[in-house]
């Protein structure tokens, strides 16, 4: 489904260069859920802005659902659901089933299959209470629930998700997952996650990427992933070592764990 070959992205500002993004090699099979992580700057939002399309890649080569998604990026819109956490879809001063109507004529979704559609997600969701209500007027997690609807109702094989829990409160946060897990589970969805929320790895994902300096530091499970600091049960106590290692030598990558090894890219 997605497939990632010594991608690289620089930006150039005032004569000096930045590489966001360095020799980035993974793949990721249909129905699998795996999430994300990173420090701040260090390339995953860049790496998603790639995989959606919005960003064309300096280097490397990169399909999502086979299509190379700068040159192919309408035919890529219908295969691939995005969802940005700190940004919304819907628009702002519309009731929320206004923004899906709007959604559905962009993507031509058939009127019954959208209805049926919408059915569906208001009864896993529970947005049902609050359709009539102006998008500026929900709540967080009211809106994050409306902006994974209408990144679902074309249904897409492929859903990309970036920070989705993010400001969330518990409540919302449990709706959120436990809608996400069923969504891979029952419909085997392919889903990306990338987040700074290690619960939602936790309790979602049966793989997990680290990105660091823009390179892969990590690609296996969260037990592999625990595995690398013996005797060290929590997960936030693990990837804080990683981190801090990968700062004082950001060219060496983390030790293999002793048993479930990652791929590990230097």
């Amino acid at each position: 489904m997605i497939e990632v070959d010594r991608l690289g992205r620089t930006f150039k500002v005032r004569g000096t260069v930045t590489h966001a993004v360095q020799d980035l090699s993974f793949g990721i099979e249909a129905g699998e859920f795996v999430g994300c992580l990173g420090p701040n700057g260090a390339g995953k939002s860049t790496t998603i802005k790639m995989l959606t399309g919005i960003l064309a890649p300096t280097s490397g080569r990169l399909r999502v659902a086979g299509l190379d998604p700068s040159r192919r990026r309408t035919a890529l819109a219908r295969e691939i659901g995005v969802v940005f956490g700190q940004r919304t879809t819907l628009w702002w001063d519309l009731p929320l089933k206004d923004s899906f109507e709007l959604v559905r004529l962009l993507y031509k979704v058939d009127r019954g299959v959208f209805r049926r559609r919408l059915d569906e997600l208001c009864a896993l969701l529970d947005i049902g209470d609050f359709l009539t209500t102006p998008v500026r007027q929900l709540s967080l997690g009211q809106r994050m629930q409306g902006d994974i609807t209408a990144a679902l109702l074309h249904d897409p094989p492929i859903l990309i998700l970036d920070e989705p829990t993010i400001g969330l409160d518990v409540v919302s946060k449990a709706g959120v997952r436990d809608f996400l897990r069923r969504l891979n589970a029952e419909n085997g969805t392919t889903i990306l996650l990338t987040t700074h929320d290690l619960g939602d790895i936790e309790r979602l994902c049966r793989r997990v990427m680290l990105i660091d300096h823009g390179r892969l530091a990590f690609d296996g499970t969260v037990a592999g992933l625990r595995a690398i600091v013996p005797g060290e049960d929590s997960i936030e106590e693990v990837v804080t070592h990683l981190y801090l290692s990968s700062r004082r030598s950001p060219r060496t990558p983390p030790p293999r764990p002793a048993q479930d090894p990652p791929s590990v890219t230097a």
